[in-house]
């Protein structure tokens, strides 16, 4: 054995093999960030600094850990590591080490022999006994002398092709689980690439590179770095994949070598051969890399501290106000009644605002619940649609029609009044389903309203909502059903008499009628190149058929059609006014007399069905909401307790 072996012997005795001194600064710091995770911190949201360990298939990355740890990990074919293997390696004074894995609340101890198997084991139990991934992590603890105090999480390999029964989609799944763990700006990329390859070429690289595009929280190890000596160190120099915080060169343990014994071959490697050895020493080795991470790891949770302190103390405030938010737990009858009295007082005023006063304060953003715009936008299309002129098939036939048919005995040029009212009945049967489909439609969309106002204020009580929304409905329906039967009286009221004092009438009607005398001079004339006429104040209209008519029949349809023209343009406006001040009217009082009135009755009866008692009972959701803020508060305090003295520590 050379000097040079003997005296590394006598170091390995002596000396920690990987770390031969202790960071007194950098150990306080990762003991909080490892009670933080022991919190369960991060399903919280909060990003810890992590490393991850990242690599293509059979790039190494099993023995730089094992090195790292100083202990066996699976190895084997295929994908050995199926799942976030968390380790937690942590350097002990004791002589024996302290090894275990925990997954799901579970604790499995171990010890260095049997670890593999552990591993093995566990992560069948957690992504089945074939040969596919999963995203739940498993925690490998490692109390032990000689290893740094590291935290890292190693991930699986980067495979493209399925094989042994992987599934099809395997390469989805373990690059989506890796983005997941780089993405982070916490987290430190511990990227490991094979001496053997063009690193351009490497899915890790390129996947680091995604999340990291200046490489400055990417550090690099390059394995079998004793494999392909040839032109490594000007692979390293060149840097073509930026990676910022550097390289390490590390010499992988070979067959059956101790840790030692690997560690004693790996500084021989560096310090004889013709190539390697004109690397610098501060970029080869796995003490080196050691080193690395924990400066790395101490300066990257130094820098996220105060960051996590801040989201701590957001997430907290968040919690809090979620938690207030909540319901209280009522106790007896008299607090349910009272809180259900509260939110219906709460509900009326939120209809008040929206439906009366116009107030969107509450829904400023949900345009469907700006009612009184709503409203205002239904009756005009009603009214619109109302007065649009009912099309005949040809002019003054309906008029001449129905004056054969009324005629008497008597003076020609009296028009009989039945001969009017005929023609309005026909006109107003034509649209009498109009006002009654306009009403109907605008009680189920004030109905939607009251059914979102009471789903968002009793939402917290769930237990008795449907009771809730069966009451409005109930009360729109009887609601409903008496304002269809007063619009049809508004609208058979215009048959029984021929009544305005509107002035337009008049004014209507004898601009109308000034052009009787020409229009009955064109027909009767029979000019043979006449066949319609315009400018008479109904359009261009048809002629050639009123030729067989005598001109005292034409001179009373057209004195008719005048009149219903005029008077037509009454009664819409009349139906169209009742039916917006009924509507008004209607929701008013429904809001400030109605609604609070029967909801209550009908909950709150003897006949209700003791519906406010059953706010007393909480439901399952809500039981569970409560306790995960609770939870979640209890974790959140802890984490800041847990941060709060290493923070003033660092400050100081």
């Amino acid at each position: 054995m050379s000097s040079l072996s003997i005296a590394n012997t006598k170091h390995v005795s002596n000396e920690a093999p990987i770390v031969s001194s202790y960071n007194d600064r950098i150990r306080p710091l990762l003991d909080t960030v490892d009670r933080l995770r022991n919190l369960n911190v991060m399903k919280e949201g909060i990003q810890l600094p992590t490393i991850v360990v990242v690599g293509d298939q059979s790039s190494g990355k099993s023995s730089v850990l094992e090195s790292l740890a100083g202990i066996s990990l699976p190895r084997g074919q295929g994908i050995c590591t199926r799942v976030p293997l968390v380790m937690r390696l942590q350097r002990s004074t004791c002589p024996e080490p302290e090894i275990w894995l925990e997954f799901n609340d579970k604790r499995v101890d171990t010890d260095e022999e049997h670890i593999a198997e552990a591993i093995s084991i566990t992560t069948e139990a957690i992504a089945g006994s074939g040969k596919g991934v999963s995203d739940t992590p498993l925690t490998l603890h490692v109390k032990k002398a000689g290893v740094p105090d590291l935290t890292m999480v190693d991930l699986p390999g980067i495979t493209r092709v399925p094989v042994n029964g992987q599934p099809e989609n395997i390469y989805e799944q373990i690059s989506g689980m890796i983005m997941k763990y780089i993405e982070p700006q916490e987290s430190i990329i511990l990227n490991v690439l094979s001496a053997t390859v063009d690193f351009t070429t490497c899915e890790s690289i390129r996947m680091s590179r995604q999340v990291d595009k200046t490489g400055e929280r990417t550090l690099a190890v390059v394995t079998k770095a004793d494999m392909a000596p040839e032109g490594l160190l000007e692979k390293v120099m060149a840097d073509d994949v930026s990676i910022g915080l550097g390289y390490v060169c590390v010499r992988n343990r070979v067959g059956d070598e101790t840790y030692q014994e690997a560690r004693m071959q790996e500084e021989i490697l560096f310090k004889t051969h013709p190539l390697l050895s004109m690397m610098d020493h501060d970029i080869v080795g796995i003490p080196v890399l050691a080193k690395k991470l924990m400066q790395i790891q101490g300066t990257m949770i130094a820098r996220c501290l105060p960051d996590i302190v801040q989201k701590i103390k957001e997430k907290m405030e968040v919690s809090y106000i979620e938690l207030n938010k909540l319901p209280m737990v009522m106790t007896s009858t008299q607090e349910a009644l009272m809180t259900f009295m509260n939110i219906i007082g709460s509900a009326k005023e939120c209809l008040q605002r929206i439906l009366v006063q116009g107030d969107f304060i509450d829904y400023q953003d949900d345009q469907t619940m700006h009612s009184t715009a709503r409203l205002a936008d239904m009756l005009g299309q009603f009214s619109d649609n109302l007065q649009a002129q009912p099309v005949t098939e040809e002019f003054l036939m309906d008029e001449i029609k129905v004056l054969e048919e009324c005629k008497t005995i008597g003076l020609p040029n009296f028009i009989p009044r039945s001969a009017f009212l005929a023609i309005l009945s026909q006109r107003i049967d034509a649209i009498h389903t109009k006002p009654v489909e306009f009403i109907t439609e605008t009680w189920g969309y004030i109905e939607d309203v009251i059914i979102s106002v009471l789903t968002k204020y009793y939402e917290n009580f769930p237990q008795i909502q449907s009771s809730i929304k069966r009451a409005g409905r109930n009360l729109i329906t009887k609601i409903k059903e008496q304002s269809v039967n007063r619009v049809i009286e508004i609208v058979e009221m215009e048959k029984l008499t021929d009544y305005t004092c509107c002035p337009e009438y008049m004014t209507d009607y004898t601009q109308k009628i000034a052009a009787q005398k020409d229009f009955i001079y064109t027909v009767v004339n029979n000019y043979s190149n006449v066949h319609s006429l315009t400018g008479y104040g109904f359009g261009e209209v048809t002629i050639s058929h009123l030729r067989k008519y005598d001109a005292q029949l034409l001179r009373q349809a057209f004195d008719m059609k005048v009149r219903i023209t005029a008077y037509w343009t009454i009664v819409v406006r009349r139906i169209v006014d009742n039916l917006a001040l009924y509507l008004q009217f209607s929701v008013k009082n429904l809001v400030n007399n109605q609604f609070h009135k029967e909801i209550v009755a009908e909950l709150v009866s003897p006949g209700g069905g003791g519906e406010v008692e059953k706010m007393l009972e909480e439901s399952p959701s809500m039981t569970s909401k409560r306790e995960k803020l609770k939870n979640s508060i209890k974790v959140l305090k802890e984490s800041k307790e847990a941060v709060a003295a290493i923070v003033d520590q660092n400050s100081g």
